[in-house]
């Protein structure tokens, strides 16, 4: 008889089967759920007073996912937004417990239930071209390391790319034939399309890979560390705050401004 808790056998299956093998879901989501599920189990386990790896799917009914999404939102600064994103996570777990757990139907029924918080849309923030041509303008062109970061700018900038999507582009997804140069972007649920390229940021390309010593028919990142590795979102984040900081020294509003890598999408 299998004496391991019903929770840990249920998230073990959920990610390695549900996640990896039926719905072939993408590192970024597998990732996103790992996050959400880990942070519920330490959560239960503080407020049951239980091991993580003792914990059973009745403690994690619906009062304790309440109190969990509360806690991100109050404790953990988690926006609107990132509290729903989470308890997609929990939704898609709980919809696994009810398939393979008919005995815990009903925990997976009342946690189900839980609506999804409304919020405000924000208006989006997006750049001047004045404020854009001046982060553009930052990074040095005297180190590989700013070279690279200008590329990566004018890369989101002129192909409305998500972050997660730029720094999935390898050599190989890219066709640099003047006029018909483009590139393959892979986005969320592993939908393609492709997109034009400006004749400025197909230079900017060409000379990044000639630098890095990329072929152009390679399956490698165009966008690496500085170690040779794919860029990280975080690392992404890094470049675009460095950028703004130069760039707040001649113009001062952009200090005032919220600007992330998904502000060049706008």
């Amino acid at each position: 008889m299998n004496s391991q808790p019903s929770l840990a056998r249920h998230l073990e299956s959920f990610f390695h089967q549900r996640l990896t093998q039926q719905r072939n879901a993408t590192r970024a989501t597998v990732a996103a759920y790992r996050d959400a599920l880990r942070l519920l189990v330490l959560f239960a386990s503080e407020r049951t007073g239980k091991k993580p790896c003792a914990l059973a799917v009745e403690d994690l009914d619906r009062d304790m996912i309440l109190a969990y999404l509360d806690h991100l939102e109050h404790s953990r600064g988690n926006c609107v937004h990132t509290r729903n994103a989470r308890l997609t996570a929990i939704r898609s777990f709980f919809q696994h417990v009810a398939a393979i757990d008919p005995a815990s139907i009903g925990v997976a029924q009342r946690v189900l239930s839980i609506p999804s918080k409304k919020s405000d849309v924000p208006m989006p923030h997006y750049l001047s071209r004045a404020e854009l041509d001046a982060l553009l303008d930052a990074p040095s062109k005297s180190s590989p390391c700013g070279r690279r970061d200008r590329v990566l700018l004018l890369f989101l900038a002129r192909t409305g790319a998500r972050v997660s999507e730029a720094l999935c582009v390898e050599a190989a997804d890219l066709s640099l034939n003047g006029a018909r140069s483009h590139v393959m972007l892979r986005g969320k649920g592993r939908k393609q399309r492709v997109v034009p390229l400006a004749s400025d940021l197909v230079a900017a390309i060409g000379n990044l890979l000639r630098e890095s010593g990329i072929a152009r028919h390679e399956h490698v990142p165009v966008f690496v560390g500085a170690r040779g590795e794919r860029l990280t979102r975080f690392g992404a984040t890094h470049v675009v705050r460095r950028a703004v900081a130069t760039a707040s020294e001649r113009m001062p509003e952009l200090a005032r401004k919220e600007i992330s890598p998904h502000v060049f999408r706008h």
